[in-house]
């Protein structure tokens, strides 16, 4: 299939205590020989010191002749890490990195950015404001418009599973009283928007889950299903989507189900999460919808108590290079189209 988005991708560099720079080495080791798949990293060279053979590069388009031969590594300033300890003084790196690969997918330079896992505790310390990549990932593009309804919305991918959460990183005993029938519809256009313009499904289904067991029972086992998803999935459907009304998580996931449907909005974290890792633990992928930009990451954490130990998987890293790559060339089908 002709790729429509030349421009490579760019790789951010996590925190660099954790396991990111050893899987990136690892990820650029399994596809240096795949140009499609060429990719330069925003970091401190100095992290991947007795790692890899690296490239520093000072403009995206040289990273396509660099790539099977070096790691290309476009410079910013930071510290020396240690493996396994993690520490504030990196947090400067750590979102200057994001944010600097932010902007060449904006300017066009970069086709997508695929973000390496960061501990946001570590970034507390130093003042981060945000709950995680994803708001401050929808902060650094505000003003900017996706091809489709804006979010962020935060979508896991495994296999042939695609959830997206109405709910993220929220205490669950918030989870009910953070529900809203505009917040579900709104979340939801999010997710059929971009599985029609990133991921090329012309009329997609989305199904949602319900907030409690067995969908509420009709109310007997909660209100939110009749009070708030159904209600918004009717609205959704006299908008014209396909969308189904709340159905029980416990039998929503398993693999003849998923033949039923494009993508799963969940109502809360750990219920769409759940089954995305049971299905493919190591090879999930976390998608930022809603955005300008191309934006994957691998559907894991910075992994402080492996790293430096040559152990770390690369292949999440590796899928969300793929599927940015994938999905990078599916809107640049649909603009062209």
């Amino acid at each position: 299939m002709r790729r429509l988005s030349p421009n490579p991708l760019v790789v951010s560099m996590g925190d660099p205590a954790g396991i990111g720079p050893e899987i990136t080495v690892k990820a650029w080791q399994k596809l240096r020989d795949q140009s499609a798949l060429a990719f330069a990293v925003i970091a401190p060279p100095k992290i991947f010191d007795s790692l890899a053979t690296i490239q520093i590069i000072s403009e995206l388009n040289q990273v396509k002749q660099k790539f099977n031969k070096a790691l290309p590594v476009l410079p910013i300033d930071g510290e020396t890490a240690v493996a396994g300890e993690p520490n504030p003084a990196h947090a400067d790196s750590i979102t200057g990195s994001i944010s600097l690969g932010v902007e060449l997918c904006l300017k066009g330079q970069a086709a997508g950015l695929v973000t390496n896992p960061i501990a946001k505790d570590v970034l507390y310390q130093a003042g981060f404001k945000f709950p995680g990549h994803t708001e401050y990932l929808g902060k650094l593009c505000a003003g900017h418009s996706a091809p489709y309804p804006s979010g962020p919305v935060m979508m896991l991918t495994a296999q042939d599973l695609r959830v997206g959460l109405a709910t993220v990183h929220i205490p669950l005993n918030q989870v009910a009283s953070r529900l809203s029938i505009d917040g579900i519809i709104a979340t939801a256009e999010v997710m059929l928007g971009a599985l029609r313009v990133d991921f090329g499904i012309h009329n997609p289904r989305l199904a949602l889950s319900g907030l409690n067991p067995h969908a509420g029972e009709n109310g007997a086992l909660g209100p939110e299903e009749q009070a708030l998803i159904n209600p918004a999935a009717q609205k959704l459907r006299a908008m014209g989507y396909d969308v189904t009304n709340a159905q029980s998580a416990d039998t929503l996931f398993h693999a003849e189900a998923r033949q039923g449907y494009d993508a799963v909005l969940a109502m809360y974290h750990d219920q769409g999460l759940i089954p995305v890792k049971t299905l493919d633990f190591h090879g999930g992928v976390n998608i930022t919808l809603g955005l300008p930009i191309i934006r994957t990451s691998p559907d894991h954490g910075t992994a402080f108590n492996i790293a430096g130990q040559n152990i770390a998987r690369p292949d999440s890293l590796i899928a969300a290079i793929t599927q940015a790559r994938e999905l990078a060339d599916q809107r640049a089908r649909h603009v062209v189209g």
